[in-house]
């Protein structure tokens, strides 16, 4: 066995090799047969044997009070219909205490097309190849990342792509130690195309969508992040480091910046045509949480700033 950036693999199916044979077999039928890549489906007959644990369990950490809550802070912005239509996807879970966190979510595993929000994706497979002694973790590659999540720069993006390698950051993402992409829960992160006009790879198996994500998945991303189980905790830190910042002063940043000029804060946003998303793991007051949402829908992009300010609120009603 070895153990490749936390990713414990069979020394024949490691990330870049094609390998397995003689394990035991997935059932016939199953929602993993739409995953055709032969690495992919050792890692789920391994996982099948001895079960990696889910370190982000998100839908088992419901919590009746604050679903209410937003529910409650959804009618009061009038999104209420725009959620029930599926126009609107909204992940929220107080990581205040992350041994024990609370969630709630409207549409959170419905997958909707995200533009560059998946880009964290590429920055998760970027650290695992650098853990792997794959890829060299140098100045250029610094900036490539930097430039790709607090500028959203897709030519950054595409060449960091191409270095990782598109079917790698996607056996990354359906790997049983994340299962960031699980077809078990409708999908989650994707990334099978460039940040260009050509480039297609593959869209995803489930709901054909080449940059895409479900806000409960990218929910799972930030605590992973921010929990320091993302390829290892010096990593973590890393690319806690890459995703600081407000360097695109829209959306969810501009209308905390007007409540809280001094708030801690990790975020990744995309918008592309109606489609707008965002999503952040916000530190202040005591108190920290994660919020994604993701719309479709020629207003989404003001959603976003009305959304965050609700949010806020319920995780800070004195100081809304």
């Amino acid at each position: 066995m070895v153990v490749l950036g936390g990713l414990l693999l069979t020394a024949t199916a490691t990330a870049d090799d094609v390998g397995g044979q003689g394990a035991v077999k997935l059932p016939q039928a199953g929602p993993w047969d739409l995953v055709d890549d032969p690495v992919i489906r050792e890692m789920m007959r391994l996982d099948a044997i001895a079960p990696f644990e889910d370190l982000a369990p998100v839908w088992d950490w419901r919590d009746e009070k604050l679903q209410a809550e937003l529910d409650a802070g959804l009618a009061r912005l009038g999104l209420d219909d725009d959620a029930r239509r599926r126009k609107l996807a909204v992940a929220f879970v107080d990581v205040t205490d992350p041994e024990r966190p609370r969630m709630a979510a409207v549409n959170g595993d419905r997958m909707m097309y995200a533009a560059s929000l998946p880009k964290i994706a590429v920055l998760l497979g970027a650290f695992e190849k650098i853990a792997q002694g794959k890829m060299e973790y140098d100045d250029e590659t610094r900036e490539l990342m930097e430039r790709m999540i607090q500028v959203s720069d897709n030519a950054a993006t595409t060449k960091l792509m191409h270095r990782v390698g598109k079917k790698y950051i996607a056996r990354v993402l359906l790997s049983p130690r994340y299962r960031l992409y699980d077809p078990e829960h409708n999908g989650g992160l994707w990334v099978g195309k460039d940040y260009a006009k050509a480039g297609v790879w593959k869209r995803d198996p489930m709901n054909n969508l080449a940059h895409a994500a479900t806000a409960l998945q990218v929910a799972r991303f930030y605590y992973l992040l921010y929990t320091e189980q993302l390829v290892t905790p010096k990593y973590s830190k890393e690319m806690q480091e890459v995703m600081s910042g407000r360097h695109l002063d829209h959306k969810f940043v501009r209308a905390l910046r007007r409540l809280a000029p001094r708030m801690l804060l990790m975020r990744k946003s995309g918008s592309w045509r109606t489609f707008h998303s965002d999503s952040a793991l916000v530190e202040r007051g005591g108190r920290a949480y994660i919020a994604v949402a993701l719309a479709n829908h020629d207003e989404g992009g003001d959603w976003m700033g009305q959304l965050i300010v609700e949010l806020d609120g319920i995780m800070n009603p004195e100081k809304s």
